[in-house]
């Protein structure tokens, strides 16, 4: 029994704590239950969760402890801190010509090939100097942290040459050491191929033997990604590039089946990756293949939306399947320039028919084990990192019905509110 409780939530009229998935993560049934405690309480010590449950268990764990701060939710909901699993949050600005021209009937591939989308933002980034890219980025993140996200993985993947790799690896090393976010760092190098590059196995061994050991060196990411595409990175050498990063020692993911299905889900689940993202064209055998391996098949319903397509991943096929789904914004300049997890998940309700309680488990423990913080992040369970979330709606389920207005009230990161809506009373509904 701990002689002070540095923060004592309660009040909760519902703690969705997203627990019971000690071993990995949710699949099958186990993806509906969202862990719901009514008149929640949490007591918080040293930046952990030291008990999470009704407000009677809570304090009787507590005993006579000294509780330093209390906080009462006044009947909200409150819920972990969103992991968002897949995004490109550094870069230059936003491409909005370029959404306009989707609209007007434009393919993504025609815009690349007429030099705009990841060509144009690897212009962009290459110019940019350090200082100027981190701090653009540091106020994405910022309003991100407002909208409940406290663990976000970013990728590299705009510089497409060694030094501005590395530069955007710094950006995102000093994102996660100055913000009160967890980063996790990925590096994508080969996310696309330079303008210009007419010699595919040259501009790859740059990427084995110059990107990889500078990165390694410098320890500068955890994960390697790769984009397995037609016209981008074929399948033999995709995994001639991630055996060579896992062989340095980096964690493998991969980006998927997104635009033809080439079998990127096949050699991810093959290899071993940690997660295959996007999947909008996952074959049958990919499917199965997911089904029977540990790899995450994170899901990013936002950029199907934004860009105007019907293509969505089939999730409920994924999930029949015994696939362990993760949501993510994959936020980018370009196509999809939403950072927020409540609008990723109403998308993947109503477009994707998962329920509001699988679309929050992939949002949050699930994407958590997809960054390889399952064990630390991700639910509101004992030992855990005290990261979360206090919504002013009184039904979970409103938090992707009612998405397109921020409902987030307080944000805690590690036990410490890092954010908090002034006077938010004024306008609540909760409790009439």
């Amino acid at each position: 029994m701990p002689e002070i409780v540095d923060l004592l939530l309660c009040g909760a009229g519902q703690l969705v704590t997203c627990g019971g998935s000690k071993k990995g993560p949710k699949r099958g049934k186990s993806l509906s239950d969202p862990g719901l405690v009514s008149d929640g309480a949490m007591a918080i010590v040293k930046g952990k969760i030291f008990s999470a449950g009704t407000r009677a268990e809570v304090e009787k764990r507590i005993g006579k402890a000294r509780v330093a701060r209390s906080f009462d939710a006044g009947g909200r909901v409150v819920m972990p801190g969103w992991v968002d699993p897949h995004t490109h949050a550094v870069f230059s600005r936003y491409r909005a010509d370029e959404y306009e021209a989707r609209i007007r009937g434009e393919g993504y591939l025609e815009i690349e090939r007429r030099g705009g989308g990841i060509k144009r933002t690897v212009r962009e980034v290459r110019e940019m100097d350090e200082e100027r890219l981190f701090e653009v980025s540091r106020r994405r993140l910022a309003k991100m942290l407002e909208g409940g996200t406290t663990t976000i993985e970013i990728k590299s993947g705009y510089g497409l040459e060694t030094e501005s790799e590395l530069k955007m690896l710094r950006v995102i090393r000093r994102l996660g050491a100055e913000m009160p976010l967890d980063v996790v760092a990925t590096f994508m190098g080969a996310h696309q191929k330079p303008a210009g590059s007419d010699a595919s196995k040259a501009y790859i061994d740059i990427v084995i033997d110059e990107m990889i050991p500078a990165v390694v060196r410098g320890k500068l990411a955890e994960f390697i990604d790769v984009f397995c595409e037609e016209g981008v990175f074929g399948l033999d050498e995709t995994e001639r590039i991630l055996e060579a990063g896992r062989e340095s020692g980096l964690a493998l993911k991969v980006h998927a089946d997104e635009i033809t299905p080439m079998g990127g889900a096949e050699l991810a689940a093959r290899m071993g990756a940690v997660s295959a993202e996007h999947l909008t064209k996952i074959s049958p055998a990919g499917v199965e293949a997911l089904a029977a391996s540990a790899t995450i098949a994170v899901l990013l319903p936002g950029t199907t939306f934004a860009l105007g397509s019907r293509d969505f991943a089939p999730a409920r096929r994924m999930i029949e399947a015994g696939i362990a789904v993760a949501l993510a914004t994959d936020f980018n300049p370009g196509s999809a320039p939403s950072c927020s997890m409540p609008l990723t998940i109403a998308i993947a309700c109503s477009q994707m028919r998962m329920t509001p309680a699988e679309a929050i488990n992939a949002a949050t423990i699930n994407a958590a084990h997809a960054v390889r913080r399952g064990s630390s992040a991700g639910s509101l369970e004992e030992g855990k990192s005290a990261d979360f979330v206090v919504y002013d709606v009184g039904d979970y389920r409103e938090i992707p019905s009612r998405a397109g207005a921020n409902h987030a009230i307080a944000v805690c990161k590690a036990g410490a509110v890092v954010w908090e809506r002034a006077a938010f009373e004024t306008a609540s509904e909760v409790g009439f």
